[in-house]
């Protein structure tokens, strides 16, 4: 019998290829010819890594080390892993990123396995899964200010300038996208109120952060800590509400990893072929849209237009978006903002804050209207739309029946990548509401948007609050943004299978 060193160079490659990554590093240490064989080979490598991780966007990758990460990232996640986890967070918070930037992203032959599941699986986001249990998470997740605030491990002073492990923690905790609602198995270890302190805190609201999620410097750098507190305020609110019982909402605030990387979303089937089929009924026969457009003076070339502006649009702005907007009782707000007798110094978070909120459920519509080059040279992309609420009960705000178009607004790139949704809401022809948010995973994620809504006017007396809102549905070539059709509301209704309908 031939000893495996003795085979053909060909042969001992298609043999090892098969190994698993961890045992890849034990090889070289059996036998000198091993060692040279495995050592610097990065064909090997390379095959051994499309066996078990997603095919990457780039294949600029050195593959010996994204190997070795995955392994050493799977022995730190260990049980028997014995040192301080914490000290291990720079190391897994760059090998978690980097392995969903190059987790799988949708295809134009992707299909969505039911409605409401609008990105595609992951060998990725399944090894983080398999790795990132909930007692392996907590040291990676929740070291944040806000973890260490309510746990009582921090001095009770806010850091003058985020601190990088902070950052990197709550950035962690953002993508994970499930929230941690509790620091320890009591029921006083409830990290909701504190999230409500940082949110509801009108402090946070400056011209520095331009009153979103960004540090308090002018910079545009996203303060992830700010964002960490809005998931956690609106996830525990979809949660208290008992909505994670809805598959479009479990998806993605019930499920770890769930969509939050670049390129995820996975468009509705078929709008292409609607597409198809509407220009083929003319070029002169314009829709609803290109109509407002030429109104507006926003362009002109009705569908070839629309469908120009689509097609260069990195963000993937056109389509139906389910949005969840959380807010105060304008009195429990104002005294919180406002005690009579308020000595709290502002490196100080105010006290935590449990006094309940109510939340809005609105269905938003929206197309491109114009795409511009910033001063850097990067996209901004300029949207309008129209929104319904999905419970009657907020008629002011979100009521269908309001003239005009409900919202405007623009996606962009921040100086760090990062892509930055400001929506202004309108109402008789005014702007009323503003909102600045961050996606969660980069351009095109299936997570979505988290950000703060406020009054246009940056009033100092408020009120504001946390919102999300994410990509349920693509837009009908035929349609108008005011025309919810069946597709617009398939997503949230259940699980049906998209080859049912």
């Amino acid at each position: 019998m031939v000893h495996i060193t003795q085979l053909p160079a060909e042969i001992l490659h298609n043999i090892l290829g098969f190994v698993d990554p961890s045992d890849l590093g034990t090889l070289p240490r059996t036998c000198r010819y091993l060692y040279g064989f495995v050592t610097g080979n990065s064909a090997l490598c390379r095959d051994i890594y499309y066996r078990t991780l997603d095919e990457p966007p780039s294949s600029d990758i050195n593959w010996e080390q994204e190997l070795h990460d995955l392994v050493q990232l799977q022995r730190i996640c260990s049980v028997e892993y014995g040192t301080d986890k914490r000290a291990s967070l720079p190391f897994v918070y760059n090998t978690v990123t980097r392995l969903l930037r190059n987790a799988s992203k949708s295809t134009p032959n992707t299909s969505r396995v039911i409605h409401s599941l609008t990105y595609p699986s992951s060998r990725n986001t399944s090894i983080l899964t398999t790795l990132l249990t909930p007692t392996s998470l907590s040291p990676f997740l929740t070291s944040s200010f806000l973890f260490s605030r309510a746990r009582g491990t921090s001095p009770p002073t806010i850091p003058l300038s985020p601190l990088a492990h902070h950052q990197q923690s709550a950035h962690l905790h953002c993508l994970y996208g499930s929230p941690i609602l509790k620091h320890g198995r009591t029921r006083s270890s409830s990290m909701y109120p504190f999230a409500c302190s940082k949110v509801y805190d009108l402090r946070e609201y400056t011209d520095g952060s331009m009153w979103g999620p960004f540090w308090n410097d002018g910079s545009g750098r996203v303060d992830w800590e700010k964002v960490e507190a809005i998931l956690m305020v609106v996830g525990g609110n979809i949660r208290g509400k008992g909505l994670e019982g809805f598959p479009v909402f479990e998806n993605f605030w019930g499920r770890g990893w769930g969509g939050s990387w670049e390129g995820s979303y996975i468009p509705w089937p078929g709008v292409q072929a609607q597409e198809e089929e509407g220009d083929a009924e003319g070029e002169g026969s314009d829709g609803g849209d290109a109509e407002g457009e030429n109104r507006d003076g926003e362009g002109s070339g009705g569908k070839e237009h629309i469908r120009s502006l689509r097609e260069r649009d990195p963000f993937g702005v056109s389509g139906t978006w389910l949005r969840v907007v959380c807010f105060l009782d304008y009195n429990d707000f104002f005294n919180y903002n406002f005690p009579v007798a308020d000595e709290i110094p502002a490196n100080v978070p105010r006290p935590a804050l449990d006094v309940g909120e109510a939340i809005r459920l609105i269905l938003m519509k929206i197309h491109v209207t114009k795409i511009e080059q910033s001063e850097t040279d990067s996209p901004i992309v300029h949207f309008k739309g129209f929104s319904r609420s999905l419970d009657g009960s907020w008629d002011d705000n979100a009521n269908s029946d309001l003239r005009g178009w409900y919202l405007r607004g623009t996606a962009q790139y921040t100086p760090e990548g990062e892509v930055r949704w400001t929506t202004y809401s309108i109402f008789s022809g005014e702007e009323r509401w503003k909102s600045e948010g961050i996606q969660i995973g980069g351009a095109r994620s299936a997570r979505g948007v988290v950000g703060t809504w406020f009054d246009k006017d940056y009033d100092p007396h408020g009120p504001c609050g946390p919102t999300a809102f994410w990509k349920i549905s693509d837009r009908d070539a035929k349609a108008d943004d005011k025309q919810f059709l069946l597709h617009d509301f398939l997503p949230i209704g259940g699980s049906s299978k998209t080859e049912d309908h």
